[in-house]
């Protein structure tokens, strides 16, 4: 189970909030500006889709990776703590529902 710290909306509050929550998914807004960091943070099997695109770099165990997310885009992504950086200039703006 994951700590409460590592939770996305407790551990980056700065970009991350709550849309609606049932007993299957979880549903989050995220907005990053140029230079928004987000702490570190797990998510569990989760897709994002990109309302707003631009550059973002995640980390996780150590390594970086940084997308180039395009507006309309839809990634899945599987179970992950990992941290994340707007690396661009533009601001990026997600939709990120998350599967329980």
């Amino acid at each position: 189970m994951m700590q409460e710290e590592q939770d996305a909306l407790s551990a980056a509050s700065n970009v991350y909030e709550a849309v609606m929550e049932n007993d299957r998914v979880r549903v989050l807004r995220v907005v990053f500006r140029p230079g928004d960091r987000a702490a570190p943070h797990h998510h569990p099997d989760h897709l994002a889709v990109a309302i707003k695109g631009g550059k973002l770099r995640l980390t996780a165990s150590g390594k970086s990776d940084t997308v180039d997310i395009e507006p309309g885009q839809t990634l899945y992504l599987d179970e992950v703590t990992h941290n994340a950086e707007n690396v661009g200039e533009s601001e990026i703006d997600l939709i990120v529902i998350e599967l329980k």
